[in-house]
This record gives C-alpha cells, sequence and structure tokens, in this order.
C-alpha cells in the first residue's frame, strides 16, 4: 500500500486536458462557393474558432479559410470561402476547422456531393 498511495495522489493531479475543438454543425457548396457553419465556445481573443480547411478525400486541400477574430456572441455561426474548385469525380467533401487554442479537430465533416 505505501507503494501505491504516491502514485495514486501523483495521478489525481494528472487529470486529462478536454479541448474544446469547433464543431461543424453543417455545409453547403454552392457552385464553387462553400458555406461552413460551426459551433464553438468562443470566450474572446485567448480561445476561438479560427479557421476551417476543405478537403478532397485523399487529403488534397481545395481551400482554407481563415477566421480572423471571436464570435462570442455569435453561435452558431456560418462563413463561406469561394473558388473551390472540385475536381471530376470527386462525390464529398471533408471539413475540419480548429481553434487558436486546442489546433485542429480531430473529426471531419462529410459533405455529399450531388452527382454531377
Amino acid at each position: 500500500m505505501k507503494f501505491y498511495l504516491p502514485l495514486i495522489i501523483s495521478l489525481s493531479f494528472a487529470l486529462p486536458t478536454w479541448a474544446d475543438f469547433p464543431v461543424i454543425e453543417d455545409a453547403k457548396l454552392n457552385g464553387n462557393s462553400l458555406s461552413v457553419t460551426i459551433s464553438h465556445p468562443d470566450s474572446g481573443w485567448d480561445h476561438y474558432a479560427d479557421g476551417w480547411e476543405v478537403f478532397t478525400p485523399d487529403g488534397t486541400s481545395l481551400g482554407l479559410r481563415i477566421l480572423a477574430h471571436p464570435h462570442v456572441n455569435e453561435q452558431p455561426f456560418t462563413r463561406s470561402l469561394g473558388n473551390i474548385d472540385v475536381p471530376e469525380g470527386v462525390t464529398e467533401l471533408h471539413i475540419r476547422a480548429r481553434c487558436n487554442r486546442d489546433g485542429w479537430s480531430d473529426q471531419m465533416f462529410v459533405l455529399s456531393l450531388p452527382a454531377r
């Protein structure tokens, strides 16, 4: 028991850090413009959703949208990015978001595209 007590005490201080990643709620492609709706517990300049990126399923980046300021009182919020050139044959887009404190979310939002 003497061995386990210091271990238990030290582990009690090593609690996991829970990241507050942005969540992509919705996305729509209209022509070559992509609109993405994000929710995130923005608290100000110290912690806010600061961007999203769109990819083809093979990982090719089609665009990066930088979000230049917090959206504390506007949740969820939608921002668009133009000039999205979807290659022929691509049937879905993958979108991920990031925040300035926790970095990129490991969750991808998948937007299915209509047959073209």
